[in-house]
């Protein structure tokens, strides 16, 4: 039987009163597992991990022994699995953060019209995150409640205390997620802005007085012009931090041994967060290109160390409007990301410019650059850490595609989850680029659990491939009923794998603490662990993640294997965008042709649901029911969610720089990570009315 918690309590839904993560039964795991490797696998190797699986859950096996400490961890740990997921996501991996690692929200495009716009942005932006940062320590941010399976019950809030009080520590053998704590030392009063590859200390606290929008501003303009004195500038120390995790620790190491770059590196590391002023990176600005340029920075010709990859918030304001937000992610998922960018894009919209009317703190210090001395070894580090970085620019292919035919409206009207629906529409396009299918990874939150972060759910089922294989190989010999029939079984199945994900019960984690907690007991590596299915099961070729926004903006992400796809995507009522990420040095992927078949797919899926609704349709109208009228009831009770006092301002822009489109806000079906929020009303609306 799986171990679970009673009734979680509802606390203010920063862990505290939240139920621990249940442990799901062994032979439920095991049967999964099978389940989900069958058809990936030969027969021969199928059998032969059938058998290895059988061994390790036999009565008395080393599974239940396993099983049965893991039981016990859970009684002594907030979280049984949260240390072993984060090394083994995060923290032991050493490939290098940009492209491989560290996602970004891509902004609308801005339209500077003068260099001080840009600096105008900037300040407004920065006066957001202090703002939004006074919300978090004073614990007022709203609380994210659960949607859908047990709505209501309040979230864990513990990864939005972490945007701006963390860092991730380079280590030789595994990395250090480093949390700022208040009681023990002082919250962080600077951030660090990056211009021109330098450095510069921006202190927002002075006298005991946060500076206002017209003081940041005047601080920007300080740091411009003092990057245009060629004779200062120093070495692009921020490129160590792009290279892979053990060569950024020796280097950091190196740096370590001048008292001037122990300072430096003091600074960076405790302050609140980078803002990256950018110079312009050329004519072509295309969503693609933005989305690359934001990932890689486009390199060491460009803005590629105008960056330091171990904070976890980089918010990037180039001088040609390409701006966004890098993100650390060991910190915190994704959905994280996007509230938090919501808020500040929603406050520079929904508040006046404050450039004028505030009054200023007089005779303000200019900011101070931050000094490094490099020794010889450093500056050979620095030039492998460039060309290193440029083959990440060189080999990324990128393809950002606004697929514009439908959006989740058409879906919701099939009585379909839009999650589900898409997630079998990139089986579809991966097994007509491929012609088999791949273990697939879809992150699940699970922040319904103390400290939950994420699980997996595995997107490639028996029933996506049925379906797959008859809209490619069988188009002639499959009747349109029957493809619609095994439609609904995909999504059925997708969708009841979703949900026994974000309620704890998902395989992934409960594999990973099994094989953790043998190394940790210095036991001999179980054999499940070393039979050929495991590694299969965990080369996740296919990487997805839905990042749902209120606004036009978009995430992205590189893949996670060199022969991989990284595929986010965001669904809106009438288009759904689509950042698929691949590498150009593999013969096996193309990012452009994985787009061409995901929207061939996309629209065969809508050509079958339309044939099959329209014959329904007719019988429906000789029972004087229209399909439309029943659709349009589900609509509008699906649009009942009440909004919030901010949104009647956010069409209202007062700084004419800042672009922000909002689209059209429906209520989502089951989802693997909540909505953003933004408000207390919002937030309210979640609670009594939405689904997760």
């Amino acid at each position: 039987m799986p171990v679970l918690d009673q009734e979680p309590s509802r606390d203010s839904g920063g862990g505290d009163g939240l139920p621990k993560l249940p442990l799901p039964a062994l032979k439920d795991t095991l049967d999964m597992y099978l389940s989900c490797m069958k058809h990936l696998l030969t027969e021969e190797q199928f059998n032969k991990t059938q058998n290895v699986v059988k061994q390790f859950g036999a009565p008395g096996g080393m599974g239940e022994l396993l099983q049965s400490k893991l039981m016990e961890r859970r009684e002594n740990k907030a979280n049984w699995v949260y240390e072993y997921w984060l090394n083994d996501m995060y923290l032991n991996n050493r490939l290098a953060l940009p492209v491989n690692s560290s996602p970004v929200m891509v902004f609308p495009q801005q339209h500077f019209r003068a260099p001080i716009d840009s600096l105008r942005f900037a300040a407004h932006l920065i006066s957001g995150v202090l703002e939004y940062k006074t919300l978090l320590d004073s614990r007022s941010l709203p609380v994210d409640y659960a949607r859908g399976q047990l709505a209501g019950t309040p979230l864990c809030m513990e990864q939005y205390y972490r945007l701006f009080t963390s860092y991730r520590l380079p280590g030789t053998e595994r990395d250090t997620l480093v949390a700022q704590e208040s009681s023990v030392m002082p919250e962080p009063e600077h951030i660090i802005v990056a211009c021109k590859n330098q450095f510069f200390v921006l202190d927002v606290v002075i006298n005991f007085r946060r500076l206002n929008e017209r003081d940041l501003l005047t601080q920007l303009e300080k740091i411009t012009r003092m990057t245009d004195s060629e004779e200062e500038h120093l070495p692009p120390i921020g490129l160590l931090t792009s290279d892979g995790r053990t060569e950024w620790a020796q280097a950091r190491s190196e740096l370590m041994r001048e008292s001037t770059n122990r300072d430096s590196l003091d600074m960076i590391e405790r302050c609140m967060c980078l803002v990256c002023l950018d110079d312009p990176s050329g004519p072509e600005l295309s969503d693609t290109t933005r989305a690359m340029l934001m990932l890689h920075g486009g390199g060491v010709a460009k803005n590629g160390g105008n960056r330091w990859y171990d904070k976890p918030m980089q918010f990037v304001v180039g001088a040609d409007g390409c701006c966004g937000v890098v993100c650390e992610h060991s910190a915190f998922e994704g959905i994280v990301l996007v509230q938090c960018t919501e808020y500040l894009l929603k406050y520079m919209i929904g508040s006046p410019s404050k450039l004028v009317r505030a009054a200023s703190v007089s005779e303000l210090p200019a900011p101070r650059r931050l000094r490094w001395k490099c020794s010889p070894e450093i500056h050979k580090l620095l030039s492998s850490s460039a060309d290193k970085l440029q083959r990440q620019v060189k080999h990324l292919d990128m393809n950002v595609h606004k697929f514009c035919d439908y959006g989740k409206e058409f879906i919701k009207k099939q009585k379909m989850s839009p999650d589900a629906y898409i997630q079998v529409a990139l089986q579809l396009a991966y097994y007509r680029c491929h012609g088999r299918p791949v273990s697939t990874y879809e992150s699940a939150s699970i922040r319904r659990f103390k400290q939950g972060r994420v699980d997996n759910i595995r997107s490639a089922t028996p029933e996506a491939l049925t379906f797959v294989k008859a809209m490619t190989d069988g188009k002639l010999y499959t009747s349109d009923k029957e493809k619609m029939e095994m439609l609904r079984s995909a999504i059925t199945t997708q969708t009841k794998y979703t949900i026994q994900s974000i309620t704890g019960m998902g395989i992934d984690n409960h594999l990973l603490g099994l094989r953790e907690l043998a190394h940790e007991l210095k036991m001999e590596k179980p054999e499940i662990f070393k039979d050929e299915a495991f590694l299969i099961s965990n080369q996740f070729i296919l990487s997805t993640s839905q990042v749902p926004t209120t606004v036009e903006m978009f995430c992205c992400y590189g893949p996670v294997l060199p022969n991989g796809y990284g595929a986010c995507y965001n669904p809106q009522s009438d288009h759904i965008i689509f950042s698929v990420s691949s590498f150009l040095d593999s013969a096996l992927t193309c990012s452009a042709e994985f787009v061409k078949c995901l929207v061939e797919g996309l629209m065969d899926i809508r050509d079958l649901c339309n044939k099959c609704n329209s014959s329904s349709d007719v019988t429906q109208k000789e029972q004087g029911q229209t399909l439309e009228t029943h659709t349009q009831t589900e609509t509008n009770w699906q649009r009942k969610t009440p909004q919030g006092p901010a949104d009647n301002t956010e069409t209202q822009q007062t700084l004419p720089q800042v672009v922000l489109r909002k689209p059209n806000q429906t209520k989502v079906e089951v989802q693997t990570q909540t909505p953003p929020v933004m408000s207390q009303a919002e937030t309210q609306a979640l609670k009594n009315g939405s689904k997760s």
